[in-house]
């Protein structure tokens, strides 16, 4: 796949005035309507006239041609719910008749739980730099069965990832769903090739077996995504 010609503005997911977080895939029949639905999804919200209370919109393609990842930052749910009634079914017309043929199995609503962020000294202690800048964005989903196994899932897997860090990955930020069914791990990596290499090696594997021996929590898989478009209607503070 090849990268966006221009510069993409990731969302900073742990902004502290985001107080739900919406992500929705869009699937598309043909991975050549995959950017053109991006950028009718983007261009849309840029003309639109937005609620104060919608932080950021971000587009992910996902690696194989066929959905387009939306993430959005809101305040509240309120805010949100007034715009799905008033202004969202203009916004989907509006992209259905510049793109018609777009799936939209629905959206899931999260709260930011914890992250992971990688440590900014090696193992010896040394100051390992700047920070490198994320080059791809890789989902995992898993199914639960409610509130407490989101947290126990969500709190094994950084203990884990905190005692062994990944060569590549900067963050992985879990997202509790607010119905307590879903856990999204939103990971930021420096590159495609740095999270397969991931997947080979052995804190893979012991991350999946703590995972498996957790009651109430069934794992999804990952999808890979290369950060596409978006849209600040709010700085970060």
């Amino acid at each position: 796949m090849v990268p966006p010609s221009h510069p993409v503005t990731l969302p900073d997911v742990a902004r502290p005035d985001a107080g739900t977080i919406l992500t929705s895939r869009w699937v598309v029949s043909d991975p050549a309507h995959q950017r053109p639905a991006a950028d009718s999804v983007v261009d849309s919200w840029e003309r639109l006239d937005r609620p104060d209370a919608m932080l950021t919109l971000t587009t992910f393609l996902s690696t194989d041609g066929g959905h387009v990842l939306n993430y959005a930052q809101w305040t509240n749910d309120e805010a949100h719910h007034t715009f799905v009634r008033t202004q969202r079914p203009a916004l989907v017309r509006a992209i259905d008749a510049e793109l018609p043929g777009i799936e939209r199995p629905g959206l899931t609503r999260y709260r930011l739980h914890d992250s992971y962020r990688a440590p900014a000294t090696d193992s010896a202690g040394q100051d390992t730099g700047p920070a490198e800048e994320v080059g791809a964005v890789v989902t995992v989903g898993f199914e639960t069965n409610g509130p407490d196994a989101q947290r126990r899932l969500a709190d094994e897997v950084i203990a884990g990832l905190r005692e062994h860090p990944v060569p590549g990955l900067l963050a992985a930020h879990f997202h509790l769903s607010t119905d307590g069914t879903e856990v999204l791990n939103y990971a930021e990596w420096t590159t495609l090739d740095a999270w397969r290499a991931f997947t080979q090696g052995s804190t893979s594997q012991a991350l999946a077996e703590t995972v498996a021996a957790l009651p109430g929590v069934r794992p999804l898989g990952p999808t890979p995504y290369l950060p596409y478009r978006g849209v600040v209607n709010v700085p970060a503070p």
